[in-house]
């Protein structure tokens, strides 16, 4: 291998702080950094970007000619980029759980489909990787039930779906989530985060429970014919007995009712955009 090539004196000298400054800059304009936001201080900035006080000054300086950055008392800096939110509305989110099979992906997918915002699913959103994990660990791909899938695999799937929401809401982009969300919606401090991180972005959340009694539950569940649906089938009655059919999450929510002879989801949808619109 040949000798390292050191950059000119220049170069070393300067530009550290030019990316470090063009670093910033593109997350403030993507949205990673929020307008109003209290940058961390010089010192953390200096740690995290393995570089000296004086380069992060600089760097800051440039930001701050740009009108990006806002110093105040006592070495704090703010993000100053109201072009990214002034004159549009926040980002919404619909937020839709129910028991497998009660039908949440069909309203979610209504609800797109009448919105244009896009939709994330948890299961198209993570299982390819999820049933090469759960075999790689020696498990059946289609497995939902085991200490393995619940207590290794299961969170990690939650935590992609909502770093994607995050994500979304950071380009100010709204969406509709869809999944179980049962422990989730059962837990009122996840609720309440959920709540607060929608809220950071100036966003609006709308959570949505769709219930559905077992009978047709069982049908939609048998008809999808999905291979991680067969311990379900198998044991039903046993299945059904560990549901709580009067769920109710512990957040200001909507409920859906996808029985049979329940009114068809399509009116549900527009009827929940209606109110949504008024707010």
């Amino acid at each position: 291998m040949g000798a390292e090539v050191e950059p000119p004196e220049e170069l070393q000298r300067g530009t550290a702080a030019l990316v470090i400054a063009q670093a910033i800059r593109n997350d403030i304009e993507s949205g990673r950094l929020a307008h109003g936001r209290q940058l961390p201080g010089t010192r953390s900035l200096a740690k995290s970007w393995a570089t000296s006080v004086a380069t992060i000054n600089r760097a800051m300086g440039m930001l701050a000619e740009e009108g990006l950055v806002v110093n105040r008392a006592r070495s704090s800096r703010i993000v100053h980029y109201p072009a990214g939110v002034a004159g549009r509305q926040g980002p919404r989110v619909i937020l839709v759980g129910g028991y497998p099979g009660s039908g949440k992906t069909e309203l979610g997918r209504i609800l797109a489909r009448q919105t244009g915002w896009a939709i994330l699913d948890k299961d198209t959103t993570t299982r390819p990787v999820v049933e090469a994990a759960l075999e790689r660990l020696g498990n059946s791909p289609h497995d939902r039930e085991s200490e393995t899938y619940l207590t290794v695999i299961r969170p990690a799937e939650y935590e992609a779906l909502m770093a994607t929401l995050a994500e979304n809401l950071q380009c100010g982009a709204s969406v509709v989530v869809t999944a179980p969300f049962i422990r989730e919606l059962g837990d009122q401090a996840w609720c309440d985060r959920l709540a607060a991180t929608v809220d950071s972005y100036n966003g609006t959340l709308q959570v949505v429970w769709v219930y559905c009694d077992a009978i047709t539950m069982h049908t939609y569940i048998r008809r999808r014919g999905a291979a991680r649906d067969d311990f379900k089938l198998a044991n039903w009655t046993d299945y059904t007995g560990g549901l709580d059919f009067d769920f109710a999450p512990k957040v200001s929510h909507v409920r859906i009712d996808n029985s049979a002879g329940a009114r068809p989801l399509q009116e549900q949808a527009k009827e929940l955009l209606s109110a949504m619109a008024a707010l």
